[in-house]
């Protein structure tokens, strides 16, 4: 009897053909976490007996993307290529699904819900669906109308948006994940709702536990009035999205001076709900919430949707998920992303970026997250409709760091800077052009005309755009280095096939696999625990044991130097400052630095980029507020022209006393001890960022 774990349609490959093309020396590349966590969660089982090799797998995989292509073992072989070489990756559904008898490959799904019963609890039950097929979902529920708004049909009020919120994240946790996580989504809400400061409130763990959404995440859609306002000291008025219904649908220069009509409106009596505030102390209370319970994160609506390809066909409402995807959503259309990565460490050569073996696998991996759309398994009829006429893909990178390391430039420099932008220019230039590749040989997508694309805008294009909306408040550098004319060319042409192509998800469980740091992630510790469903695991940074040996400094005493000081070099005294300066860890690189990297990127990307920011209260200069650096650093990103941010990761006060080093043998206090907020029992350090993988029931990432 079958087992009935694959695809039939397996069948129908030259199988010799594709068994000649296997190269199992490439088992030889995994570390022991990646190839545990490839055993563990994605080789195909039968009771437990595991029916796949690492190299099976990926083929397998390729196989499963290559079904419908006219020249099936080799565009498989080629995507094999691209897979077990570590040079691109898929997501984890892609991993889990492809070639499988049950397809679904996307990774997440962004909706809007409008201001009706039938429509919320529409959108509860499309979650239930999309949770169901392990969708990661993002949630607009600006449109629901604020407490004390007028029910015509009852002559009631209206309770707000707070106690939907609450069956949403229920609903999450009833319906999980395939029986594998409990589902993942996070609501977004503008920061003109009159229910948005409850809504700041849902992640506290005191007050009413009806209005409390412990297992969801929620995230604040800003619009850049809202900044230049906190920045003018002026006031913000709250309003009831019932009252101004076209709110939501306008941004720019068009929705500043729709608000400001508004705001006349109330003033003069004729909008009776609403709450003016002082725009500063809103956000010092978002900046708060952001501190202490980890939410809402921050996300700005203008630069969104002024940068958005698909201006003429709708509006961005939210993000998704991991605050990366930035898609059109209606009550018609359920945006769904598909998403990879290419890993950037594979790509250096002799101290630089291989520019022909970029060109190559950006080629291969845009055709492979096409392909995807169209043998996908979709959960609702709105996510096949906006799929299939708009076709995007979120093509990201990973390995920053460890490319930094290979270069030996510290993530707190200009020249990590520099990269980030030379980097991310060079995979745009050949994500655009391999779409319109695409385009010439299986035609533009369905709503192209009218889009940026067809008007001639790249998204360095868009940059002057935003700043003309937005009446300045934009720092973003404009410089390029390589020649576009020939992309330009090949779109006026032939268009392109994917509405969008890039974003940069966290990729933490894929970067796991291949034993690369994850997505654009600093370092987190150079020497540190990692537990995740595979098991523990003790992670060194193979990079610095490398270049200490290299100085003959790696011994015994180094290590336990490393667990002495959490897995920083920076008190080590025998560290060379410029090793120091390389290897410094998340919490020891200034913020701006991650968020200068992350600018420079923007400017090339066509969607959002998941950007944890990491903050250390002991770093605080004396006599500074920790509010005000926050502040800093939050508007920083803004006019930077950061479309989005994701986590704020803060440096715990506590931890447990070290148990397998003898402290009294360095002779002076520990690092801990003098912390202006540690007592003198336990080490300050970081909350370890959640390693996520699609089986974890914490995960919170796209990949």
């Amino acid at each position: 009897m079958a087992a009935e774990r694959l695809s039939p349609d397996l069948l129908k490959f030259d199988l010799d053909q594709l068994a000649d093309a296997l190269d199992l020396e490439r088992d030889q590349q995994f570390a022991y976490m990646g190839i545990q966590t490839i055993y563990d969660r994605y080789l195909i089982h039968i009771g437990g007996t595991r029916i796949e090799t690492p190299q099976y797998f990926y083929m397998r995989v390729s196989m499963g993307l290559a079904a419908n292509e006219a020249n099936k073992e080799e565009r498989a072989i080629e995507f094999y290529n691209v897979l077990s070489s570590f040079r691109f990756m898929s997501s984890t559904p892609t991993l889990f699904n492809a070639g499988t008898l049950h397809p679904q490959l996307s990774s997440c799904y962004l909706s809007t819900v409008d201001d009706d019963l039938e429509s919320i609890f529409k959108l509860v039950a499309d979650d239930a669906r999309l949770s169901k097929w392990a969708g990661g979902l993002g949630n607009d529920w600006t449109n629901v109308r604020a407490t004390g708004s007028h029910i015509k049909g009852t002559n009631g009020e209206s309770q707000g948006v707070i106690p939907f919120l609450k069956v949403a994240n229920d609903t999450a946790v009833a319906v999980n994940q395939g029986g594998k996580r409990k589902g993942a989504m996070c609501a977004y809400l503008e920061t003109w709702h009159l229910d948005i400061e409850d809504f700041m409130e849902l992640r506290k763990n005191t007050g009413d536990e009806r209005r409390r959404t412990h297992d969801m995440n929620t995230a604040n859609w800003i619009p850049d009035l809202f900044m230049k306002r906190v920045k003018e000291k002026g006031k913000w008025t709250l309003f009831s999205p019932s009252d101004v219904e076209d709110l939501h649908d306008l941004y720019g220069a068009a929705f500043e001076k729709r608000y400001e009509e508004y705001e006349t409106m109330a003033e003069a009596g004729e909008i009776k709900l609403f709450k003016t505030v002082e725009a500063e102390d809103l956000w010092r209370k978002i900046l708060m919430s952001l501190f202490e319970t980890g939410h809402p994160w921050i996300t700005f609506k203008d630069p969104s949707n002024v940068r958005s390809p698909q201006d003429h066909a709708g509006v961005v409402h939210s993000s998704n998920l991991c605050t990366e995807i930035l898609l059109n959503t209606s009550a018609e259309e359920t945006a769904v992303c598909n998403l990879g990565s290419v890993n950037l460490a594979a790509h250096l050569k002799d101290g630089q970026l291989d520019e022909k073996l970029i060109a190559q696998t950006v080629r291969t991996a845009i055709r492979m997250l096409d392909n995807v759309i169209d043998i996908n398994f979709y959960p609702t009829p709105e996510a096949r409709n906006a799929n299939m006429q708009h076709r995007p893909v979120g093509m990201g990178v990973m390995a920053f760091q460890d490319a930094l390391y290979q270069l030996r430039i510290s993530y707190a420099s200009q020249e990590a800077v520099e990269f980030a932008d030379h980097s991310m220019e060079m995979i745009s230039y050949y994500a655009i052009l391999a779409s319109s590749e695409l385009a010439a040989e299986r035609g533009a997508y369905q709503t192209y005309k009218g889009s940026k694309w067809d008007r001639g805008l790249l998204p360095i294009d868009t940059i002057d755009l935003l700043e003309q909306e937005r009446g300045g408040h934009l720092t973003l550098d404009r410089s390029s280095q390589m020649d576009w004319a020939p992309v330009r060319e090949s779109i006026a042409k032939h268009g392109v096939r994917n509405s969008n192509t890039m974003a940069i998800a966290p990729t933490a469980t894929i970067a796991n696999i291949i034993g690369v740091s994850q997505s654009i992630e600093p370092t987190y510790k150079n020497l540190y625990a990692k537990a995740n469903l595979s098991g523990d695991f003790i992670v060194a940074n193979d990079y610095l044991v490398e270049q200490l040996k290299e100085r003959g400094l790696w011994d015994a005493q180094m290590v336990e130097d490393l667990k002495y000081h959490d897995g920083s070099v920076l008190e080590i005294g025998r560290v060379p400052d410029d090793l120091k300066d390389i290897f410094r860890t998340s919490f020891e690189i200034d913020a701006k630095w991650l968020i200068a990297c992350a600018a420079r990127r923007q400017k090339w990307i066509d969607m959002g980029q998941s950007l944890n920011l990491y903050f250390d209260i002991n770093q605080v200069p004396e006599g500074q507020k920790t509010g005000r650096v926050l502040s800093d650093m939050y508007f920083f990103a803004w006019e930077a022209g950061l479309k989005t941010t994701y986590y704020l990761r803060t440096l715990a006060a506590t931890q447990i006393e070290k148990s397998t080093v003898n402290i009294n043998s360095y002779g002076v206090q520990p690092k801990w001890m003098k912390s202006k907020s540690a007592s003198s029992e336990v080490a300050p350090v970081a909350e370890a960022p959640k390693a996520c993988s699609i089986l974890d029931p914490e995960c919170e990432a796209c990949q």
